[in-house]
């Protein structure tokens, strides 16, 4: 009996591995997150949202699929309008760790307010290294840009949120619209992956900077440190790309300066081209804080006003 208990654990633990042939990285969790952090903030509370009749939810969705390996996105949509502006969410975890789970609230709290929401998987640096995470959501934008009468959505008012290591990309990703070496070429869509806004929760714009600490998370999704791959880690920062093109930006901040290395930098250089910027830093919080109430709230506040402002 013992044997036969071990061959079907073995043979069910192999069917396991057959269909994820790379490792996942589940340290970075709202959970864990909250337990590190509830300590020093007893306050706070993990932040939660209601279904609501008027958003239209849509969980794992397919959007992108390469051989074997299916991308999915999770959509929140407003039904009370026909175009709304599309918010396409990068969820953190150090490029390593998270998942689009973690958007999720997030998501449905802000297209209550009149948006059609995406939570966007994309591959990991245990699966992939960079710049194959950087394709994937440009792939999904797409897919939305395609989609965007089944969305709701306004093709022309795609805007890219991301948080800690999402918003570093989603600042790369903006500041990179109709760059030819950043798209995937094996993607047939026939639409661009250009955002009309980018709002950057608390992510890097530069790996190598003065304010910035990045080390062997970056490393690892970078394919080397900064002395063995220079090119990928200036490649990869958000402030190389800045120019005249950049979209307007809104740059929501804890009071950690490591988390927005490069920002005053890339922030003049807006100024410079009279660019639309916003910086909104939320005192005395922590990395994460989006997570949590009282910050949450805030979070989407400033999120939708700054929407507002620039969809007005």
């Amino acid at each position: 009996m013992k044997k036969i208990f071990l061959l079907v654990f073995v043979l069910f633990m192999n069917e396991i591995k057959s269909q994820t042939p790379y490792r996942i990285d589940t340290s970075y969790t709202v959970k864990n997150t909250y337990t590190k952090l509830i300590k020093k903030y007893p306050f706070i509370t993990i932040a939660q949202v209601k279904e609501n009749e008027s958003i239209n939810l849509i969980y794992n969705l397919v959007y992108d699929k390469e051989k074997t390996r299916a991308l999915h996105l999770d959509a929140f949509i407003n039904k009370n309008q026909k175009l709304n502006p599309a918010v396409v969410m990068i969820h953190g975890g150090g490029w390593k760790s998270g998942n689009k789970n973690q958007m999720q609230v997030l998501g449905q709290k802000i297209a209550l307010k009149g948006y059609s929401c995406f939570a966007i998987e994309y591959r990991l640096s245990l699966e992939a290294k960079y710049p194959q995470a950087i394709y994937d959501v440009k792939n999904a934008i797409k897919f939305i840009k395609d989609n965007a009468k089944r969305f709701h959505v306004d093709p022309n008012k795609i805007v890219l949120l991301g948080c800690s290591s999402g918003g570093q990309m989603a600042a790369l990703i903006g500041t990179t619209n109709n760059d030819p070496t950043f798209e995937d070429t094996l993607n047939k869509s026939k639409s661009t992956a250009a955002v009309n806004a980018i709002i950057d929760i608390d992510g890097i714009l530069a790996f190598k900077h003065p304010e910035s600490e990045e080390g062997e998370m970056a490393a690892l999704w970078l394919n080397g440190t900064y002395e063995e791959n220079p090119k990928n880690w200036e490649n990869a920062s958000a402030l190389t790309h800045a120019n005249k093109n950049t979209p307007p930006i809104l740059f929501i901040n804890s009071s950690f300066n490591r988390f927005h290395a490069g920002r005053d930098d890339m922030i003049a250089i807006l100024n410079q081209n009279k660019i639309y910027n916003e910086v909104k830093t939320i005192q005395n919080s922590p990395h994460s804080f989006w997570f949590f109430n009282p910050w949450f709230e805030e979070t989407v506040q400033y999120t939708t006003e700054f929407l507002a402002t620039i969809f007005k």
